[in-house]
């Protein structure tokens, strides 16, 4: 698929989909004595994903991971659908699209790493930090300023919504991003 420039991309986006680790978190990885797995989300990037589903957005989580933090961290933000344990992405995404009657254009993806680049290459808004790995920034039509887990995820949901002429709405939704 040939990509848009990002401005006519973003003016098409119904679904906001990202990968977790390097994307919604710096890519850290802490483990306890006991095996359990934590991980460290950025406040502002919830408000981020926050306001899109006000403002009328699909959003989704797909991730090869299954961690219970990643789906508290999707109920607490209420994420419209969370796909976790998927190493290969792709039918997670089809099924989404199929699911909400989507075509390609419609959809914005944000990743960081090799398993990413079977989606990035098929969505309208393909998304990545600015930390991500080269493969990536060189199919991706929208590279942030900010690294993962830092502030990448609310740029991409601030300039769709700006993209897309919707107000900023300061209010905060109860219970959102913290």
């Amino acid at each position: 698929m040939t990509k848009l420039n990002k401005t006519e991309a973003a003016k098409k986006i119904k679904m906001l989909v990202f990968d977790v680790d390097g994307v919604m978190t710096d890519g850290s990885i802490t483990y306890d004595e006991n095996g359990v797995e934590y991980k460290t989300f950025f406040a502002k990037d919830g408000h981020g994903i926050v306001r899109m589903n006000k403002s009328g957005f699909i959003t989704a989580i797909i991730t090869a991971r299954n961690n219970g933090t990643v789906a508290h961290r999707a109920k607490n933000l209420n994420f419209t659908e969370l796909y976790q344990g998927y190493k290969f992405k792709l039918p997670a995404l089809e099924e989404l699209m199929e699911k909400y009657n989507l075509s390609p254009e419609n959809v914005s993806y944000m990743g960081d790493d090799l398993p990413d680049i079977c989606i990035l290459e098929k969505v309208g808004l393909a998304c990545c930090p600015a930390d991500a790995v080269d493969e990536v920034k060189d199919v991706c039509n929208f590279v942030s300023k900010y690294n993962g887990g830092r502030g990448a995820v609310r740029e991409l949901c601030d300039f769709i919504l700006e993209t897309q002429g919707i107000e900023k709405d300061y209010i905060v939704a109860e219970g959102a991003a913290k």
